[in-house]
C-alpha cells in the first residue's frame, strides 16, 4: 500500500537549485551552437544576396536575438520559478495567452528543436559511419506533398534512439545533463575557433569581396534579407531556454540574465565569424549549390584539409548537435511541468522523481513526441516553424515587458527600454507576416499546430480546474 502515497507526494516534491552561473552560460551556448550555423550558409547564399548582406543577417539577427536577452533580463524579476516565457506570459496576460505558449513549445518550438537537432546529429554520425536505408523503397510516399515518415528511415532511426538515450540521462538528475553538457559544449567552443583560424587564413581567388550574385531591387532585397534573417534567427535559438530552468538555477535573478547575455555574446562573435570564413573559403554561387543532404561547413573544411576537413567537420557537427539536443532535453520539458501545475497540461507530468529530483513524466512526454517528429519532418520545415512559432510569441513577451513596467511591476532598470522592446515587437510582426506570405503553407501548418491546443486547453480547464497560488508565483 506504500507504492499509491508516493506516488501522490511526487506532484508536490520541488526540483532542487544545483545549476551555477558557469554551467548557465555553457547550457545557453551549448543549445544555441547546434547545426543551424553549419548548415544554414547553403540556403542564405540561395536568397540571392551578396556576402555583405549575408553577414549582416548574422549580425542583425545576434542584435535582435540581445535585445531579446534585455528584455527577458527584465522579466525575469518578476519570479523565481521554472518554465521562463511561459511564466513571463501567464503573469502578464493570464492562464490562456501562457497556455498557447506552452502548447506552441510541446507541438512545435521544443519538440520541433530536439527534433530537427537529432536528425541533423544523426546525419553527421552518417557521414563517417554509414547508416542502412531499410525503408528505402517507401521514401517517396508522403503525406500531404510536405511530410516524407520513410525517407532516410536509417537516419531517423538513430536520431531517434539519441533522444531516447539522453531522455534517459536526464532523467536520472539534472547535474548529470549539465554535466554532460559542459564538456562537450568547451570541446565544441574549441572546435569552431580552430575552424576559423582555418578559414581566415585560408587563400582564395575569388576573395572575399567577389559580387556572385545579382544585385537586387528593394522590394526583392527586403524579403531576401527575412529569408536570410530566417536561417539565422534558427541558429540563434535556444538562446532563452535557460529561463525554463529557473527553478533549479542557483540565484536565478541575477544568475539567469548574466548567463543569457554572455552565452549569448560568445555565439555570436562565433557565428559571425565562422560564417566569414565560409564565404572566405567558397565562393556564394558553389555554397547556393550545396544540397539539403550535405552540410555547408563540410563542404568548406574540405576545400581547406581535403577529405580529412569534412570528418573534422562531421565529428564537430556530432559534438555541437549532440551537446545542443542534450541541452534542448534539460530544459524545454520544465516548461510542460510548469504548465502541468497549472492545470493546464496533463497532470502527471508535474510529478517530480523522488531519488532524482527531475521532472522525469515530462521527459518521457517530451521525448516521444520529438521522437515522432523526426519521423515526420525534414530539418529546414522543422527549424522554419520553430521560428515561425517563436516569433509568434516574441512580441508578446516584449511588450508584457512595457505593461509591467507601465504598472509599476517591474521596478528595475531594463537595458535598451523602451526602445527595445518596441524594437522587437516591429520586427516580429513583421517576420510573421513576411514569413505568411513567402512560405504560406509552413506557416499555416505551424498555425493549426499552435490553435490545435485551443480544445484541450477547455478540456483540461474542466477536468482540473484552476490552480491555486503556489508560493514561486512570485519573487
Amino acid at each position: 500500500m506504500q507504492e499509491p502515497i508516493e506516488q501522490t507526494d511526487r506532484t508536490k516534491i520541488s526540483l532542487s537549485r544545483v545549476l551555477s552561473l558557469p554551467t548557465g552560460i555553457l547550457l545557453v551556448t551549448g543549445i544555441m551552437i547546434g547545426s543551424g550555423v553549419y548548415k544554414k550558409i547553403a540556403p542564405m547564399s540561395q536568397t540571392g544576396l551578396d556576402e555583405f548582406y549575408i553577414l549582416l543577417a548574422w549580425i542583425i539577427a545576434g542584435t535582435i536575438t540581445m535585445f531579446g536577452a534585455f528584455t527577458y533580463a527584465g522579466l525575469a524579476s518578476m519570479t523565481t520559478a521554472s518554465g521562463g516565457v511561459y511564466e513571463y506570459l501567464r503573469l502578464v496576460y493570464g492562464d490562456f495567452v501562457a497556455y498557447l505558449y506552452g502548447w506552441m513549445i510541446f507541438m512545435i518550438g521544443g519538440s520541433g528543436s530536439i527534433a530537427a537537432l537529432a536528425f541533423v546529429f544523426s546525419q553527421s554520425v552518417n557521414t563517417l559511419v554509414h547508416f542502412p536505408d531499410p525503408l528505402h523503397s517507401m521514401e517517396t510516399i508522403s503525406i500531404g506533398g510536405i511530410f516524407f515518415p520513410f525517407a532516410s528511415s536509417g537516419i531517423k532511426m538513430f536520431a531517434v534512439l539519441t533522444i531516447a538515450a539522453l531522455t534517459w540521462v536526464n532523467y536520472r538528475g539534472v547535474k548529470k545533463g549539465s554535466a554532460l553538457n559542459n564538456v562537450v559544449t568547451s570541446a565544441k567552443i574549441l572546435g569552431i575557433a580552430l575552424i576559423i583560424i582555418l578559414g581566415l587564413f585560408f587563400s582564395t581567388p575569388h576573395g572575399i569581396s567577389a559580387t556572385t550574385s545579382v544585385p537586387l531591387g528593394k522590394t526583392a532585397l527586403f524579403s531576401a534579407m527575412f529569408g536570410a534573417l530566417l536561417s539565422a534567427l534558427w541558429a540563434y535559438d535556444g538562446w532563452a531556454n535557460i529561463t525554463f530552468i529557473t527553478g533549479e538555477i542557483k540565484n536565478p535573478q541575477k544568475n539567469v540574465p548574466i548567463a543569457i547575455i554572455s552565452g549569448l555574446g560568445i555565439a555570436m562573435i562565433l557565428y559571425v565569424l565562422l560564417n566569414y570564413s565560409f564565404i572566405k573559403v567558397m565562393p556564394l554561387s558553389q555554397l547556393a549549390a550545396i544540397g539539403e543532404n550535405k552540410i555547408a561547413a563540410a563542404e568548406v573544411a574540405a576545400m581547406i584539409l581535403g577529405n580529412p576537413g569534412r570528418v573534422v567537420i562531421a565529428v564537430l557537427i556530432m559534438i555541437s548537435t549532440f551537446s545542443a539536443v542534450n541541452g534542448c532535453i534539460i530544459t524545454y520539458p520544465r516548461v510542460y511541468y510548469r504548465m502541468a501545475q497549472e492545470n493546464v497540461f496533463f497532470k502527471k507530468v508535474q510529478e517530480v522523481h523522488p531519488a532524482f529530483k527531475t521532472p522525469y513524466m515530462s521527459l518521457l512526454f517530451s521525448s516521444v513526441w520529438s521522437c515522432i517528429l523526426v519521423v515526420s519532418g525534414t530539418f529546414d520545415l522543422l527549424t522554419n516553424l520553430v521560428i515561425f512559432g517563436g516569433y509568434l510569441f516574441f512580441g508578446l513577451v516584449a511588450f508584457g515587458l512595457v505593461l509591467m513596467k507601465r504598472k509599476g511591476i517591474i521596478r528595475t532598470r531594463v537595458i535598451g527600454y523602451p526602445v527595445v522592446p518596441f524594437v522587437i515587437i516591429l520586427f516580429s510582426l513583421t517576420l510573421v507576416i513576411n514569413t505568411l506570405i513567402v512560405q504560406t503553407k509552413q506557416s499555416l501548418i505551424g498555425l493549426v499546430l499552435v490553435f490545435s491546443g485551443v480544445p484541450f486547453y477547455f478540456y483540461f480547464r474542466k477536468k482540473y480546474g484552476v490552480a491555486g497560488p503556489r508560493k514561486e508565483d512570485s519573487a
